[in-house]
């Protein structure tokens, strides 16, 4: 134990270290800017996007969770594989879009831009407000891949989070977005050589792939609940569909999402890293693999907390010194994305609720001190949700957060390509996405909640006959959307009736026919 806490703690604090240096990394004249200190300038190449985003998007949480989902579940733990891989084909043009808008705007927030297409500033809030909650769980949960990795060297108490995420505040306060941007290239070089080296000694170790899968197949057959197995039945292969293109849907609705795309140089950065972001879905193929492998090896979670399992795989199955190496490439792994996504939620508070209401003459500088600080405090809350929560309880609030997240699509998503949709139609939308969306995951329980015990909604529950499970955000999704658009309706037939005079208010709105987006859209690069 004491080689692999020397090591994890040797490359630890190595990283942090780059986080304060990448304050003078790629500097610019003045970082007291959201463009500077919140997008890193907007000067982001194809490499640096592709390490920024894929540590954004692939988790210290997604290291531990997914594997755990496959040992306690089994194959309905690969929905997160399939999602990965179609996401970016459905996003690309959507992505691209945004950031052309965005680049002749300077727009910084999803919220920004849906401010300016629609001229709405509740709508704008209801956006910014809905990517702060959502955002906020999912910063907590990467606590919680540093949690498993310490309880597994013997560390106790809360004393090491604190410290670690103290730490993370510091540089991230400092150094801005340019800070997670340096330390995803060491965080996802050991993450790829733990991996790779993982999927070939394990194995080796344990007989075999085959050995493992019949070890899989042995404790799914034995246990008493319906819907484990290595292979999906027909009660959740509708939640697994659903979950899956829903899940794809909210990935990039995220704000830490949106930011690492803003902080791309051009369109053709954008474009290359949907084509060469879907490796880190191999990847995440391979690492769902571990909670197999964890069955296999007869590994028993600590305390019953599924999360350690891969851990305790690599601290059984290989050296201590590399045992060390695989708990830092975890460890750092909630380093990366918990910076960016402090950073999106801070971004959103400043422009969207600080500028809009509270100060709306704020210069630069200002915008950027009150962001940093918001940063700060968002961190302080995830710490507290990770310390006064019970964890399995965090981990249902993410899964909540992606219902949360996809009721912003018809706003954000299908705004960027159509104005038809009236503001009032997108607000009773999003009221009741929402609202369908907490009454389904309100009803939602499980044998330790009685309440919010996941995102499958029973299908039995709307008066069917059947044992079938559906994604509740993509049930909450359809009902946002029929709501927008037969508001849309209304509020046209409310205007109509005014007269012919009748018109609708806009600060200014980002058009697909402006000529200054079209001309960046046929550029391709600036």
């Amino acid at each position: 134990m004491t080689t692999e806490i020397v090591i994890f703690t040797i490359l630890f604090l190595l990283v942090s270290g780059m986080g304060f240096v990448a304050a003078r990394w790629r500097r610019a004249d003045d970082l007291a800017s959201l463009h500077e200190w919140g997008l890193g300038g907007r000067s982001f190449g194809s490499w640096i996007t592709w390490f920024l985003v894929g540590g954004d998007l692939y988790t210290a949480y997604t290291f531990v969770a997914v594997p755990a989902l496959l040992f306690g579940a089994g194959a309905m733990g690969f929905f997160a594989v399939p999602y990965t891989v179609v996401v970016y084909p459905l996003v690309m043009l959507v992505l691209i879009r945004l950031w052309s808008v965005s680049h002749v705007h300077g727009l910084v927030t999803p919220a920004d831009f849906v401010r300016a297409r629609f001229g709405s500033p509740t709508l704008a809030l209801l956006v910014a407000i809905t990517g702060i909650v959502a955002t906020m769980p999912y910063i907590a949960l990467q606590l919680v891949g540093i949690e498993a990795v310490l309880k597994t060297m013997g560390v106790t108490g809360d004393l090491p989070l604190i410290i670690a995420f103290a730490i993370l505040a510091a540089y991230t306060y400092q150094s801005g977005l340019r800070a997670p941007a340096l330390i995803a290239f060491v965080k996802d070089s050991l993450i790829y050589i733990v991996i790779l080296a993982a999927v070939i000694y394990i194995p080796a170790k344990l007989g075999g792939w085959s050995s493992i899968f019949a070890a899989a197949q042995a404790k799914f057959e034995a246990t008493p609940a319906p819907g484990d197995g290595v292979l999906l039945n027909a009660g959740n292969q509708l939640q697994y569909v659903t979950l899956a293109l829903g899940s794809a849907l909210a990935l990039f609705l995220y704000p830490h999402s949106v930011t690492g795309v803003l902080a791309s140089r051009d369109r053709n950065v954008i474009k290359r890293n949907m084509s060469a972001l879907p490796a880190y879905s191999f990847l995440l193929g391979l690492i769902a693999l571990l909670g197999y492998m964890a069955i296999a090896a007869g590994v028993t979670p600590i305390g019953k907390d599924s999360n350690t399992v891969v851990p305790l795989l690599f601290d059984k199955m290989f050296p201590d010194w590399f045992a060390g190496v695989a708990f830092a490439a975890i460890g750092i792994g909630a380093l990366v994305p918990a910076a960016i996504m402090s950073i999106a939620a801070a971004n959103l508070f400043t422009r969207n609720i600080y500028r809009e209401y509270l100060r709306r003459d704020a210069t630069d500088a200002q915008e950027a001190r009150v962001s940093k600080i918001t940063s700060l405090v968002v961190k302080v809350g995830a710490v507290l949700c990770i310390l006064l929560i019970d964890p399995q309880f965090s981990i249902d609030l993410q899964l909540i957060g992606g219902v949360i997240i996809l009721q912003t699509l018809p706003s954000v998503a299908l705004g960027l390509f159509t104005r038809w949709f009236h503001r009032a139609g997108l607000i009773a939308g999003w009221v009741g996405g929402m609202g369908a969306g907490m009454v389904m995951l309100y009803n939602i329980s499980s044998p330790t909640h009685a309440h919010f015990a996941g995102s499958g909604f029973p299908l039995s529950q709307l008066g069917l006959d059947t044992k079938m499970t559906i994604y509740a955000g993509f049930l909450a999704l359809i009902v946002n959307l029929v709501v927008a658009v037969l508001g849309t309706f209304l509020a046209r037939a409310l205007r109509a009736a005014d007269g012919p005079d009748a018109t609708r208010p806009d600060d200014y709105t980002a058009d697909k026919d402006d000529p200054r987006v079209h001309e960046v859209e046929t550029s391709g690069s600036t």
